[in-house]
């Protein structure tokens, strides 16, 4: 009879182990990892799903990347301090934001030739926005408090709108609003680009630390990642809250898939957090997907949901001098990658 048990127990045992395995199992695996060249820093990046193009931010340069052939097309230079890349596509051209020399350069999308480069009105020009709605530009500079708009056509400045405090990530509905995360407030500020005013104000409490901003434009929905690993889905007509999620520490950024229903956080201690949009007001956390430590943003492609994250590894944190407090840990040399995720 004991030995009748202890068989059964086994077979229970592991049924419920294989069970657990099953319902552990990721639903999303990391397809290919693309090494480009070079040792510097990197912010954001950029996917434009009709060319297969990937803009990645780079130390000092922008690679264009096509997703297919997993080669560097081409390379732009002199983007000093980059941190963000808009594209146009209606006007073939794209727009990177320059944080250490205060610019903008322009370029053409179909033959990556810098056109211009424009000085902007706040210091540095970090996250960047081409708005399809007023076909305007809007660099948002994180020592001004401000949002300087440049005209694509013209290639020129046509004003500065001030903003209630450091602005973070920025995103557009289409139709006519635009909305960008106030970090050191944490708010978001909605934006009428005609008028280039700022109309709304809305407290993202209980998220602290906003960064990553992504929009379900059809549902008018805002997905606001923010520093005390929380998600903030909110009202984008009203700004109430709707729901809030956990997710990873350390996070930089997030995208949503209109078609899957499904956004994506990513978090600079190593993580991805799924979350499902079952409807416009239920949200549920699907999974942490492993990544690798410091992938902290995110972009993708919404024709084929392959994910993209950008990453490097790093050495030992120098100690603390009198003119660098808070030191950086170098970029270990030829370890820069983008890891290409995918569902399964």
């Amino acid at each position: 009879m004991k030995k009748s048990i202890l068989i059964l127990g086994i077979f229970v045992f592991a049924g419920i182990s294989s069970a657990s395995a099953q319902i552990a199992k990721s639903a999303y695996r990391i397809a290919d990892r693309i090494h480009l060249e070079g040792d510097g820093g990197y912010d954001y990046l950029t996917m434009d799903e009709a060319t297969s193009r990937l803009y990645v931010s780079h130390g000092t340069i922008v690679q264009v990347v096509d997703v297919t052939t997993k080669k560097v097309l081409a390379t732009i230079p002199d983007t000093k301090g980059v941190h963000g890349i808009a594209l146009a596509r209606d006007l073939n051209k794209g727009f990177i934001s320059n944080g250490r020399d205060t610019s903008v350069t322009i370029f053409n999308l179909k033959t990556n030739e810098v056109i211009t480069k424009v000085r902007v009105t706040g210091n540095n020009p970090d996250a960047i926005l081409y708005d399809p709605f007023s076909h305007k530009v809007f660099t948002y500079n994180g020592r001004s408090s401000s949002s300087t708009v440049i005209d694509p056509n013209t290639n020129k400045v046509i004003g500065t709108i001030d903003l209630p405090g450091k602005p973070e990530f920025s995103v557009t509905d289409g139709k006519g609003k635009v909305y960008v995360n106030i970090e050191d407030k944490s708010e978001v500020c909605q934006i009428n680009p005609m008028t280039l005013k700022v109309e709304k104000t809305w407290s993202v409490s209980p998220g602290e630390e906003p960064s990553g901003l992504a929009i379900d434009s059809k549902e008018n929905r805002l997905f606001v990642v923010c520093g005390n690993k929380l998600m903030i889905v909110l009202n984008a007509d009203n700004g109430a809250v709707v729901a809030k999620l956990d997710i990873g520490d350390r996070v930089d950024g997030v995208s949503y898939d209109p078609v899957l229903k499904r956004v994506y956080s990513s978090n600079g201690e190593g993580t991805m957090t799924v979350v499902k949009e079952e409807n416009k007001d239920s949200f549920k956390v699907l999974e942490n997907f492993p990544t690798q430590k410091g992938a902290r943003t995110i972009t993708l492609n919404p024709k084929t949901h392959k994910i993209y994250l950008p990453v490097a590894e790093y050495g030992e944190t120098p100690a603390p001098t009198k003119e660098n407090q808070r030191p950086r840990p170098p970029v270990k040399p030829n370890s820069f990658t983008i890891l290409e995720i995918e569902p399964m």
